[in-house]
């Protein structure tokens, strides 16, 4: 698949700004800038635009001048698409923007899809396709932690790894499928035991990616804490505190939070994603409240991180005990049961301003972690945000490789599968033809992920997710 034709797309975001930029892409590119690019009103040469080196100029409407612009151009294949790239920076009036596009267009370029530019960057082999997808989660990354995957997987850390692992699997098949072309002498090239270490070698460096995918989509998509606990133990006052804004109504009536309300904070660098929810109790008549306790319980299933808050004031330890047994009953009617026992739990003992010493013997008689807050007077926030650092600190993800891709962790489950496959295979002494089949099964998997194997369709939905421009 081969584009042939240029494109063009404002790559800026759409409205009104100081500056805009006007990206070209193809081999018309430089012939199109030429024709409208002038200097001290004069048109320039094509062979006096050089590469890299940013040109001041006007852009000319007919007889008149559109705007002074500054005007970069790359030449093929030193650019971000692999093709000649012509970037024009105009005054930010979308007038300016709107009329400028337009001479584009008129001189023989189509609007670009969305995320063509960097689509044509995969296709002419300037990035494969995960670090085209890294490009997108660059763009929308909003902490210290996002970025740094996204800039981690960009610069190829993902695929050198995955390209090791199939140069193993390309080694291990291609031993199997020698000794097919050698049956008929019944040679046996390669040793049985071998191969099966060979395989779990393989496993073991798969396996670990898959693991990260866990952290590494929180982290990509916010990690998710639920803050829950009885009606009244001051909940939705957390969450504001925690947000620095009155997102959620605080009320002394019981059962004032109906439903889930959800904001991002970022703790150095890691976002968090905050989950206020409906009160727990044992019973209640009115239907809605009910339905918002079925609502907090799906929510605390879901979490990494689960803040469970009560009324240190009014509330004792046996009835804090009794109400966790209470939830994790609930819990796992409601969930799985190995989803509940991953969950990092903080016990939270909320207004603290009301008591005359703090009783630091909680967290032993309730053998977990016990954070004293008040919520209302922002005391000890600092404590909380500390403990929330701890539940994710197993993970450096400064030196570790990690999966933020739904499609990746799909792709590398199904590889894990055929290579297990394999391995069963290969202990039951199953013919060498079926065992190779099921070791390309795994290269063909892995291939999506870097995008040797690709379809229309994928890439349809991977770059049909850009924006304009890039």
């Amino acid at each position: 698949m081969k584009y042939t034709d240029t494109v063009a797309a404002i790559s800026t975001p759409p409205g009104m700004g100081a500056i805009a930029m006007v990206r070209l892409s193809g081999p018309d590119a430089l012939q199109i800038l030429s024709t409208l690019f002038f200097r001290k009103g004069k048109p320039i040469e094509p062979s006096k635009i050089q590469h890299g080196i940013a040109m001041v100029g006007e852009v000319y409407d007919g007889e008149k001048i559109l705007d002074e612009v500054v005007v970069t151009f790359f030449r093929a294949p030193h650019s971000y698409t692999g093709e000649d790239v012509a970037e024009v920076s105009c005054h930010g009036s979308v007038y300016i923007q709107e009329r400028l596009m337009q001479l584009i267009l008129d001189r023989g370029a189509r609007l670009a899809e969305p995320g063509e530019f960097t689509l044509r960057a995969f296709m002419n082999g300037r990035m494969d396709l995960s670090q085209a997808e890294a490009v997108a989660d660059l763009i929308s990354s909003g902490s210290a932690g996002q970025h740094h995957l996204a800039m981690q997987q960009m610069r190829g850390g993902i695929s050198n790894r995955l390209k090791t692992l199939r140069a193993k699997l390309l080694d291990l098949t291609s031993l199997l499928e020698l000794e097919l072309d050698f049956s008929q002498e019944d040679v046996e090239l390669a040793d049985r035991n071998e191969l099966t270490q060979l395989l779990q070698v393989i496993t073991q460096e798969v396996e670990p990616l898959m693991n990260s995918f866990k952290l590494g989509n929180a982290i990509k998509r916010g990690i998710p804490v639920t803050i829950a606990g009885r009606p009244n133990a001051g909940k939705s006052t957390l969450l504001n505190a925690l947000l620095q804004e009155e997102k959620a109504i605080v009320s002394e009536i019981p059962g004032t939070t109906r439903d889930a309300i959800e904001d991002t904070v970022t703790i150095r660098g890691l976002p968090f994603r905050f989950i206020d929810t409906a009160g727990l109790r044992e019973k209640t008549r009115d239907p809605i409240e009910a339905m918002g306790i079925e609502r907090t319980l799906d929510k605390i299933a879901r979490a990494s991180v689960v803040l469970y808050l009560f009324d240190t004031s009014t509330t004792s330890l046996d009835e804090v005990k009794t109400e966790l047994a209470l939830l994790f009953t609930q819990l796992k009617e409601n969930a799985d049961v190995e989803s509940i026992d991953n969950k990092h739990f903080i016990l939270v003992a909320n207004k603290i301003d009301q008591l005359i010493e703090i009783p630091h013997h909680f967290s032993e008689y309730l053998e977990m972690e016990v954070v004293f807050i008040s919520a209302k007077r922002l005391e000890n926030l600092e404590g909380l945000k500390e403990a929330l650092l701890r539940s994710v600190e197993p993970f450096d993800i400064s030196n570790q490789l990690m999966v933020t891709s739904t499609r990746h962790y799909e792709a590398l489950s199904k590889s894990m599968d055929a290579l297990q496959e394999a391995a069963d295979a290969l202990k039951q002494q199953i013919p060498t033809d079926l065992v190779a089949v099921d070791i390309r099964k795994a290269l063909h998997h892995i291939g999506t992920i870097t995008g040797e194997i690709t379809t229309h369709e994928m890439l349809g939905n991977i770059f049909g997710r850009f924006c304009i421009g890039k």
